[in-house]
């Protein structure tokens, strides 16, 4: 996350990161950043508890953005993963981007403290729908 990988996202996406086309014929209108983690069955699953009332906390946030379409959660309980997912118009991500992806580096120093969560990560990529 931070300023870095926020400029690399406006250059794999195209200057302003409200160009519609990564290469020719790949178009897109939609940008999403995902935070993902690993967590364990320990103690009856308390990682994954700990992580879901982190989001739950955070969610108004994450809501309140400017341009949000959708906030999904992905939980797969054979790969122990858990997955964030805010998608808004391509337009509109940029802003969000020079923001460090607020309320990314809050809830991501919150997870990492929980015992049993791990590989915390964040990934920036675009949605298209076919």
């Amino acid at each position: 996350c931070g300023q870095r990988r926020a400029e690399r996202g406006r250059a794999r996406f195209g200057g302003s990161m409200g160009g519609s086309e990564i290469a020719r014929g790949v178009e897109f209108d939609t940008i999403a950043r995902e935070w993902r983690m690993k967590w364990s069955e320990d103690d009856d699953k308390a990682s994954l508890v700990a992580v879901q009332e982190a989001l739950n906390a955070c969610l108004p946030k994450i809501k309140a953005l400017d341009g949000v379409i959708e906030v999904n959660r992905v939980v797969c309980g054979a790969c122990h993963d858990f997955k964030v997912i805010t998608s808004m118009p391509a337009e509109k991500f940029s802003l969000w981007g020079a923001a460090e992806f607020a309320p990314e580096k809050e809830f991501l120093s919150q997870v990492k403290d929980v015992p049993g969560i791990y590989k915390v990560e964040t990934q920036t990529f675009t949605f298209m729908k076919m």
